[in-house]
């Protein structure tokens, strides 16, 4: 309607326009990756992999911190949770920018999709990142910061479509619904 065209003509005549997500792709090679059950939220010695081992470990490829545990390291001395196995190749796909909730549930339905034939991956990750300086950050909650203003969701999407769900939130926030 007509706040419609004057919101657009004011954004134009102050120059504002929209930015598109910047989308990057990435190949890790020889990654090593904890084993997962998806019925093992709590990991077995020797055969899986907790839900907090998976996050640590997601956290630090995510950030492309070496994980060879190496003495000589000043930076880490992190290394994959065991069980693990070495997987050849994995896709890392970030995509950086204001994202609206629809195209989020969107890619997480485009990659339960990606389980429909037969594929080597037994499980793949979707971590959402809010701002750390967002007004809001679950629903209609005033979002708390303090000091690092984490709010953040991680699906781990399994081949048989049983999934977790992280959520991670700063120390001043309630938790989500």
């Amino acid at each position: 309607g007509a706040e419609g065209s004057t919101l657009m003509s004011y954004f134009s005549k102050n120059q504002i326009r929209a930015l598109k997500p910047k989308v990057t792709f990435s190949t890790l090679r020889d990654l090593q990756c904890p084993v997962l059950q998806s019925n093992e939220l709590q990991g077995q010695p020797e055969e899986s992999c907790s839900t907090e081992e998976l996050f640590e470990w997601l956290g630090a490829v995510l950030n492309q911190v070496s994980l060879d545990n190496k003495s000589s390291s000043f930076l880490s001395t992190y290394c994959c949770p065991q069980p693990s196995i070495v997987v050849e190749k994995a896709f890392l796909c970030t995509i950086t920018g204001f994202i609206i909730p629809e195209k989020i549930i969107q890619l997480f339905e485009q990659l339960c999709c990606y389980f429909g034939e037969p594929k080597l991956a037994y499980w793949l990750t979707l971590t959402v990142h809010g701002f750390a300086d967002s007004p809001v950050s679950w629903r209609e909650s005033e979002h708390g910061f303090h000091k690092g203003g984490e709010n953040l969701y991680n699906f781990v999407i399994f081949r048989n479509l049983e999934y977790w769900l992280h959520m991670a939130v700063g120390t001043n926030d309630d938790c989500p619904p």
